[in-house]
């Protein structure tokens, strides 16, 4: 919870220190040390206002890449969870046409074993220091990487597609070309 006093930094509504002696305070502004002390103590005072962090302000990289990390292990529950819950699916409709006592399946049982099995699969790949240590590593490296802009990637394409239209033209001509000298050798019709 901020404080006063902090709430009074943010909005710039700063006070001098009191804790200044007699002969040091701002009404003696003719001392040169004393502009010294009051531009040095006013300076820490506006470091520290710096370095408090914004209450309740948050940042999406505050986490760096392990954000990434983490979201690439709750996709692979998810995406292991949803694979079980078609396999797990699957097993219980032939285990009912095997033993019909067994009846039909039940999407209440299917549905939470699965993300029982989903949910501990990430959870043993995550103490796995192993397999972290890599997905970290390579989020790491996927942050570095540059991606295009906007007029990059019109400006690709672009290219893309007219070298197309003038290959296959070129590939067209060269064909009917051809063709009509090999008529003209073999005689064909």
């Amino acid at each position: 919870m901020a404080t006063e006093e902090d709430v009074k930094r943010e909005k710039g509504e700063e006070e001098l220190p009191q804790d200044l002696p007699a002969e040091e305070s701002p009404a003696d502004a003719s001392s040169l040390e004393t502009n010294e002390l009051i531009s040095s103590r006013l300076a820490t005072l506006d470091d520290e206002v710096h370095d408090v962090a914004q209450v309740g302000a948050a940042s999406p990289t505050q986490m760096g890449t392990k954000r990434f990390v983490y979201a690439a292990y709750f996709a692979g529950g998810i995406a292991i969870a949803f694979l079980m819950s078609k396999i797990l699916g699957f097993a219980w409709f032939r285990l009912q046409s095997w033993k019909p006592w067994v009846g039909e399946p039940h999407d209440e049982v299917v549905m939470p074993v699965s993300a029982l099995i989903g949910a501990g699969a990430a959870v043993y790949y995550w103490y796995r220091t192993r397999a972290r240590q890599l997905a970290e590593e390579v989020a790491t490296e996927m942050s570095k990487v540059t991606w295009p802009t906007r007029t990059e990637v019109t400006n690709g394409t672009f290219v893309v597609i007219v070298t197309t239209v003038v290959s296959t033209v070129f590939f067209a001509l060269m064909d009917r070309f051809w063709g009509f000298l090999t008529n003209l050798v073999y005689g064909g019709s």
